[in-house]
């Protein structure tokens, strides 16, 4: 709950009342208050558990898709962070079958990432035992986490198959096949979960979080 001071602004050096608002942040989607996504939460029921870990520079970042889906995705946690301890990742990771969403790149060995282990078919006949682990992240910040988390450069990683053309209009992206965080979650999901139509709600309220954004920069590509 934001208060406001009652305190003459013009005594204490203190800014403008008007910015004070201008600056107030929504406590649920942690956007400043005249850019709030809250509209745009769709609460999607999954049965595979979803530990989405953003790196600290996505936190506030406007373009950024990893809130919205954890306040659409009741069975999900989100934790911020580049390099965990040992041992906040073992608790994080424990008493179900992990599964990591990053594609493997040619360049990961020659980064000191170590080849994941083969996926094991039989893991993904249960979605109530499996835990989707997905990094929040440009390429290179998710690509350091990984560097930096050995414990999760031993999870076995999830191929996505036959995605469509990315609908994230507002990251310039580098190659045809890459995802927001959101998009690539949702079609993992519609994988796992073998279920395509409960997901698409969230694929939709994704296309009107674009929407808004895009709405934000003027004819000439400048910000409002």
């Amino acid at each position: 709950m934001t208060t406001r001071s009652t305190i003459d602004p013009s005594q204490t050096g203190a800014a403008h009342p008007a910015a004070t608002v201008k600056r107030t942040r929504c406590p649920v989607c942690l956007r400043a208050t005249a850019s709030c996504i809250c509209r745009w939460i769709s609460a999607i029921p999954h049965t595979v558990e979803v530990l989405i870990l953003q790196h600290p520079l996505e936190v506030h970042n406007a373009k950024g898709s990893a809130r919205l889906l954890h306040l659409s995705l009741p069975n999900s946690r989100m934790l911020t962070g580049e390099q965990f301890a040992p041992a906040i990742l073992a608790g994080l990771l424990a008493d179900k079958h992990n599964v990591l969403l990053y594609p493997e790149t040619p360049g990961d060995r020659s980064l000191g990432i170590a080849p994941p282990p083969a996926l094991d078919p039989a893991i993904l006949l249960d979605p109530a035992q499996l835990r989707l682990v997905v990094l929040d992240g440009t390429w290179r910040k998710s690509r350091k986490m990984l560097y930096l988390n050995p414990q999760l450069q031993q999870l076995p990683r999830l191929p996505l198959r036959d995605t469509p053309a990315s609908h994230y209009l507002i990251r310039k992206a580098h190659a045809p096949d890459q995802l927001s965080t959101l998009e690539a979650t949702c079609y993992a999901l519609m994988q796992l979960e073998q279920d395509v139509p409960r997901f698409v709600p969230l694929i939709a309220a994704f296309d009107g979080f674009v929407a808004q954004q895009l709405s934000y920069v003027m004819p000439h590509g400048e910000k409002a």
